[in-house]
């Protein structure tokens, strides 16, 4: 028999129509996902009249009000709010990571009594839901004359037991020889912890960055209760602006969630590789 006629295509043509229907499932399950985004795209570019006056709903407006962004920006203070949520998200962000990478130095690599048991106690903070915590938290911040403040936005956030724990994985997964090698050299945990274990340690960095920030930068409700000023608001509180009693300017609303989205969609596409690199990172702790 010759090799010909051994070949079989049935299996190469069975394994060709199932990817094709895995691509077919995901290019639908992706268009679904996109809808509301178009839908948010295309009401911030109607006129207040025509926002529910069709039906069925068009997609594209017959007419595209760019003033709507320009209305959106001018009607309240949206600089303001932009830049709160920038300076809070960048500096939660980088507090998160000092104290998380150095909580999860002390668990992963130094060894004192009882650090183990401590670990799973520090553990027990992500079984608490925050909304429990939010009380607590609440009468410890005006209990310090912080309320309103940017201390209250970005003090409380950057302290986080799934960050330690995270990092304390990846850190266990760094070979305990190069502490060793430095500590003939003299080095201190301090300078360990910063000259041997962070620079081996920035993918999980990256991916946790961005994590931390886009967090920060979509978070309501903490900011909604800390705060009462219209100097101290955050974006996705500024955004309830546009919600009046009676009546909502959902081409404005929309408008401002665009402009809101913007830096979210520029980090992802800079930092996409870290986000992925998160992703395999958390998928495959060691435990």
């Amino acid at each position: 028999m010759t090799e010909t006629s051994q070949f079989d295509p049935e299996p190469s043509r069975r394994f060709r129509w199932q990817h094709i229907l895995l691509h077919i499932a995901l290019l639908a399950g992706c268009i679904i996902m996109l809808l509301p985004f178009f839908w948010m795209l295309s009401t911030s570019l109607k006129e207040r009249s025509a926002v529910f006056q069709e039906f069925p709903p068009r997609w594209i407006p017959t007419e595209f009000v760019w003033s709507n962004y320009i209305d959106a920006w001018t009607s309240v203070p949206f600089g303001r709010f932009y830049f709160n949520s920038v300076t809070v998200a960048v500096s939660v962000t980088a507090l998160q990571i000092l104290t998380s990478s150095m909580a999860a130095f002390a668990f992963a690599r130094l060894k004192f009594r009882g650090r183990d048991t401590l670990f799973l106690i520090y553990l027990t903070a992500l079984m608490i839901p925050f909304a429990i915590l939010l009380l607590p938290n609440f009468l410890i911040i005006t209990k310090l004359g912080w309320f309103d403040s940017y201390a209250a936005l970005i003090i409380p956030p950057s302290f986080s037991a799934f960050s330690t724990f995270l990092m304390r994985q990846y850190f266990r997964g760094i070979p305990i020889d190069l502490d060793e090698a430095a500590r003939m050299d003299g080095a201190t945990s301090l300078r360990i912890w910063w000259q041997v274990i962070m620079p081996n340690s920035l993918p999980v960095i990256g991916a946790l960055s961005v994590f931390v920030f886009l967090g920060i930068w979509n978070s309501l409700l903490w900011p909604l209760v800390v705060t009462n000023s219209q100097e101290m608001l955050t974006v996705p509180v500024g955004l309830t602006y546009f919600q009046g009693q009676f009546y909502v300017r959902w081409e404005l609303l929309m408008a401002a969630a665009v402009i809101a989205m913007l830096p979210v969609l520029v980090l992802y596409f800079l930092a996409q590789n870290w986000f992925i690199k998160g992703m395999s990172v958390s998928s495959g702790l060691k435990g």
